[in-house]
């Protein structure tokens, strides 16, 4: 027990270099590990991801960054408000303000799970998802402030477009974490492969020095900060569940909505077929690792292939699709 505890305490000092929000990724050139170290890494990450607030290791540069991702947060809170102010309704009837309330609502997520897990490794790819994202919008979409069209005077667009934002942004966190997994996945194969070589050549040879001992190059060292990409994947699947709670009611608001405005529930409109193959592919992706066992990289692949179908959906869709729902207000 002793021993256990003194391999424990050793990785996680090396293992705790947090790439949180803000924080820069150390040691690009390689990490170097054996396999016993890796498994005691991950399982000092995958206890601090679990560990209350007030238990959680105060990392100075972790500390600042989500500092930071707050502070951006209540600006963009703010621009969305006086976006809305100054449209008098709510800001949520062309890309440019979907765009503005999304990656609002994917930094108002993180934030939130936060307080139940330390996820701050993702921060920075959280907040520069959401950069990339407002950059791009505020060069190719943004739009004046125009009155909204008869189809969207309506309560329901506050709930349709309101619950697709946050499952899109709990889909957000779920790609996030299935990214980092196939990262964690391939350091693992990589440290478990250069042992079991080392393990041959030292059988062949007679060697006496336990093959556990055998350092192998696994990738970046930001990834020692993260838990085992069994862990990661069950987060994501976590965050993929939830998200597709509110994609389902997203797709049952919308027949609704579509029923008051145009008189029918279904009419195969682009948008709602797109909407619909969204729901099929994490339907997909439940059932798959639910019920048929793919886990691992190709669970982690389902995941992302969802979120790229959510992203191919706002942005090519809206663009270069026509249909009575697109409402990207570009000319």
């Amino acid at each position: 027990a002793a021993k256990a505890q003194d391999a424990k305490t050793r990785a996680a000092a090396p293992a705790r270099a947090l790439v949180g929000a803000g924080a820069a990724a150390s040691g690009a050139g390689g990490d170097v590990v054996s396999v016993a170290q890796l498994r005691a890494e991950e399982a000092a990450a995958l206890e601090a991801v679990e560990a209350r607030p007030a238990a959680r290791p105060r990392y100075v540069w972790a500390r600042i960054g989500t500092s930071l991702t707050v502070l951006g947060f209540l600006f963009h809170v703010a621009a969305d408000i006086t976006r809305g102010i100054a449209a008098g309704r709510v800001p949520w009837s062309n890309m440019y303000e979907f765009a503005l309330t999304g990656t609002m609502l994917i930094v108002a997520v993180y934030l939130v799970v936060l307080f139940k897990y330390d996820l701050r490794f993702l921060g920075t790819f959280i907040t520069g998802l959401v950069t990339v994202l407002l950059g791009g919008t505020a060069i190719w979409f943004y739009t004046t402030v125009v009155p909204l069209s008869d189809p969207l005077k309506s309560v329901w667009l506050v709930i349709h477009v309101f619950v697709a934002s946050l499952a899109t942004a709990l889909f957000a966190l779920a790609f996030a974490l299935s990214v980092t997994q196939l990262l964690q996945a391939r350091r693992e194969r990589l440290a478990v492969a250069a042992e079991e070589a080392r393990g041959a050549q030292q059988a062949d040879a007679e060697a006496s020095t336990p093959a556990d001992t055998a350092p192998a190059k696994t990738g970046a060292r930001f990834l020692r900060t993260l838990p085992s990409a069994d862990a990661l994947e069950s987060l994501a699947y976590r965050f993929a569940i939830i998200g597709f709670i509110f994609w389902t009611f997203t797709l049952i608001a919308g027949s609704i909505w579509a029923n008051d405005a145009w008189g029918r529930y279904w009419g195969f409109d682009t948008k709602e077929v797109w909407t619909f193959v969204i729901w099929v592919l994490y339907a997909g992706y439940i059932h798959a690792r639910a019920t048929r066992g793919w886990r691992g990289t190709r669970s982690a692949w389902l995941s992302i292939v969802g979120f790229s179908a959510v992203m191919f959906n706002f942005t090519i869709v809206n663009m270069f699709f026509k249909g009575l729902h697109v409402y990207s207000g570009l000319s």
